[in-house]
């Protein structure tokens, strides 16, 4: 038969194997939280070396070279006075004149 302190013994290393492993899976749990936080923070950190990478590079690459400078002063052409004429719908229109020889669209003075 079994003593009534066996078992007792028994119960208490049960108890504390279930505290050990309880304590083990906190462990485990906080382990698995850094070592996410530790994966987002690496992630960020090839990022951010990529860029400085890229940023160097560009950097170190020679200047663009400025094109070289035109000459407008002949860019626009200068036709002679003889052809500088405007077309017909952009000229004023001449004054039609009445028999009289007056124009006709003016304002006409009756207080003279």
């Amino acid at each position: 038969m079994t003593s009534i302190s066996s078992v007792n013994a028994l119960q208490a290393s049960v108890a504390l194997a279930e505290r050990q492993v309880q304590q083990d899976q906190v462990r485990v749990s906080q382990d698995a939280s850094r070592l996410d936080a530790s994966r987002s923070q690496l992630v960020a950190d090839k990022q951010k070396l990529n860029d400085t990478q890229r940023e160097s590079d560009k950097a170190a690459q020679p200047p663009l070279q400025a094109a070289p400078a035109v000459n407008l002063s002949n860019a626009i052409e200068k036709p002679s006075r003889a052809e500088q004429i405007l077309p017909p719908e952009l000229s004023q229109p001449k004054p039609q004149v009445n028999t009289l020889g007056q124009t006709i669209g003016k304002l006409i003075n009756v207080v003279a």
